[in-house]
């Protein structure tokens, strides 16, 4: 993370329990130190804060259990995420959070049918900013499986989140478009990766150069290019020796049916064989229809 976003990460928790612009109440100085404990990495301290926040039963206790279900998923514990998402409700944001549960176990049906609910429901809610972000969700789900989905999905994502500030999900329609063109040698991935990845980085939403590298494992996996998916599967461990994401390295090395040398540890909802194998039906699908395949 830039310095400068780092030292406002520290800084912001200590100027949030003061009275916002026009009137607005206070948000949680807890809560905010939470969400900025997890954007440092120091996902323990962020735990304790959401607990914490989660134990008052206020008013930002379903945020603060998403929060709690986000940290469970990025330290490779699916069955928790799982079971903490299904009891968040409309506030806590429950069928996205089950959404990217369900991406990583290679199960795009279930995570897109998880991502086109929550956008329907914010949609009920007159949510645009959550309708826009589940929408750029469903795209990079659908990015996998489904190319001309994809694009109609990206399409309407674009619609939504023009309107609104929402950085790190518009860089997600970009990977999205990314998982879409996968394989293709027309498509000139790997130069807009590198621009992608620029931007990734100036923005400071670290997280996504790994959903980056994941797609790039994607694409070389598709192309049968062996020594560019161990090359993303080194850049994604070393960007997780903290321990969160870790299982990404694992799904990198799926689909390109490479052994994996140190797994992760994730608990997967499924079991990692069928993980596995999920994973490298997308490439070997992905690679049929781009050989012209039924």
């Amino acid at each position: 993370m830039p310095r400068r976003r780092r030292q406002f990460a520290v800084r912001l928790p200590t100027r949030a329990g003061g009275r916002g612009a026009r009137g607005v109440p206070p948000v949680s100085p807890r809560s905010y130190q939470a969400k900025a404990h997890r954007d440092l990495g120091d996902s323990p301290a962020s735990r304790a804060g959401m607990q914490a926040v989660d134990d008052s039963r206020g008013r930002l206790a379903p945020a603060a259990r998403r929060g709690l279900a986000h940290l469970a998923r990025m330290a490779g514990d699916f069955p928790t995420a799982l079971a903490t998402a299904r009891a968040l409700g409309w506030e806590g944001r429950h069928h996205r959070v089950e959404g990217d549960i369900w991406w990583p176990h290679g199960a795009m049906d279930r995570a897109a049918a998880a991502y086109t609910a929550a956008r329907d429901e914010a949609e009920q809610h007159g949510v645009t900013g959550e309708r826009g972000n589940s929408q750029a969700h469903l795209a990079f789900a659908l990015g996998f499986t489904d190319p001309a989905a994809a694009d109609n999905e990206l399409a309407l994502a674009e619609q939504l989140l023009a309107s609104v500030d929402l950085r790190a999900t518009t860089l997600i329609t970009h990977i999205a478009a990314l998982a879409r063109d996968a394989g293709r040698t027309d498509a000139d991935v790997d130069d807009r990766a590198q621009v992608l990845r620029t931007k990734i980085r100036t923005a400071g939403v670290t997280y996504l150069e790994l959903a980056l590298d994941l797609t790039l494992a994607f694409h070389h996996a598709v192309r049968d290019d062996h020594d560019q998916a161990a090359a993303a599967v080194a850049r994604i461990q070393a960007n997780t020796t903290g321990g969160d994401y870790a299982y990404y390295a694992d799904i990198a090395c799926y689909m390109a049916d490479l052994t994996v040398q140190e797994t992760a540890g994730a608990q997967w909802v499924d079991g990692a064989d069928v993980v596995r194998a999920r994973w490298r039906d997308l490439v070997l699908t992905r690679r049929t229809h781009l050989e012209g395949g039924p």
